[in-house]
Parts: structure tokens; sequence; C-alpha cells
């Protein structure tokens, strides 16, 4: 199994932007498909934004135009740009593998507040 362990989030004010990054703790160049995930305050957790290996990116319509997905799979990496962050944002950001989820990591929590 890879782990997956996420960094980046903070307090923001709306408007402002975040980088989350995901540090897999092994190769992901043979996982298809990486996504970015959220689940916010009394909410089911949700698939905002994946990216296949060839770099193709699909995104929640909620984020659409806001966020930016990337992956290094040289390094073992995902990011997540967030730019224009709303309210509805808030939430805790998890990274995992699409088809075949492996065990979830901590998250990292994006609170988006003035």
């Amino acid at each position: 199994q890879v782990q997956f362990v996420e960094s980046g989030g903070g307090l923001v004010q709306p408007g402002g932007s975040l980088r989350l990054s995901c540090a897999a703790s092994g190769s992901i160049t043979s996982i298809y498909v990486m996504g970015w995930y959220r689940q916010g305050p009394g909410k089911q957790r949700e698939l905002v934004a994946f990216i296949v290996t060839d770099t193709r990116t699909t995104y929640a319509d909620s984020v659409k135009g806001r966020l930016t997905i990337s992956r290094d799979n040289a390094k073992n990496m995902v990011y997540l740009q967030m730019n224009s962050l709303k309210p509805e944002d808030t939430a805790v950001y998890y990274c995992n593998a699409v088809t075949n989820p492996q065990t979830w990591g901590q998250g990292t929590q994006v609170t988006v507040s003035s």
C-alpha cells in the first residue's frame, strides 16, 4: 500500500490562495488516476479534482476555474493550487488514488474565513 501525507493547508481570507502538497510513500507512476478529495463540516467526503497519468484533469463544477491539480511522478507528489478561495471551500483535504483508494491520510485543514 502507498501512504499519502498531505500538507499546505491553513487559514486564508476569502479570495486568497493556497498550494496543497501530497507526498506518496512509494511510486505513483503506476497509479493511473490521482485525486484530491475534501470533507467539509457535516458533509461527506467528495472528489474535487483528479488527474490521469497523461495529465488530463477533471474538476467538480464547484471548483472549476479556481483549483488546479498537477502531479510529478518523478517526485511522487501531487499538488492542488487553490485560488479565489471561498468560505465554502473550508474542509479537510485529502489525496488518494481514485480507482483503487489506499489508506486515507490525515488530510490538511483549509479554512477560508475573514
